[in-house]
């Protein structure tokens, strides 16, 4: 098997296609319902498009970086992902990180100073992730490959507008934790009255 190949083997083994694998890559999205927004969304922003078929809201977390004033994501898996397909029939889209919700317009970055730009921002922040995504595409870590190749790239940056986007993910679980408090109280107030009966007993 080639390199090329072996690559996209890899990239594709780790498509979230199975349950554990959606379940990981939506743990973002949980903590955020969760209320810990905050706490992943410097790493993670949650995208909200327009299904481009049931014309419902698709919520997903991606990772994502910022370099020019402006935010920017990259579709690992290309065409096969479905918010990006989504992208591809509206791209007016929503927005949420730590810093605020927003209505945006996802566009392609097709500039080349502006894609090597970004390129340098992202390997520098995450060199793993950008050397297994660019390994994946047979792309050098070389600007005259890149730039030859930018074809391949699936670099999306997002701009705001003042147009109706879908609506945002809602921190709509938050009521879970006085439940949780409640449960791990009363666990440990029975552990501590079933220790000391059998103190007693002892």
């Amino acid at each position: 098997m080639s390199g090329e190949k072996q690559s996209q083997w890899n990239m594709m083994n780790l498509y979230p296609d199975n349950f554990w694998r959606r379940l990981l890559f939506r743990a973002p999205m949980w903590m955020w319902r969760l209320g810990l927004g905050p706490l992943v969304g410097d790493l993670f922003l949650i995208l909200t498009t327009t299904g481009r078929k049931s014309g419902q809201a698709r919520h997903i977390a991606i990772e994502y970086h910022r370099a020019r004033g402006a935010i920017y994501v990259v579709s690992a898996f290309g065409e096969r992902s479905h918010w990006y397909r989504n992208i591809l029939a509206d791209p007016r889209v929503t927005v949420q990180t730590a810093r605020a919700t927003e209505s945006m317009r996802a566009s392609h970055v097709i500039d080349d100073a502006e894609l090597l730009e970004v390129y340098e921002v992202f390997k520098r922040r995450d060199p793993p992730l950008t050397h297994w995504y660019m390994r994946s595409l047979d792309i050098q870590d070389d600007p005259a490959d890149i730039i030859a190749k930018k074809d391949r790239m699936h670099l999306l940056r997002f701009d705001p507008i003042r147009e109706p986007t879908p609506p945002p993910l809602e921190v709509d679980l938050v009521w879970l934790w006085p439940i949780a408090l409640i449960t791990m109280l009363i666990i440990f107030v029975l552990t501590r009255v079933s220790k000391r009966d059998g103190d007693k007993r002892g």
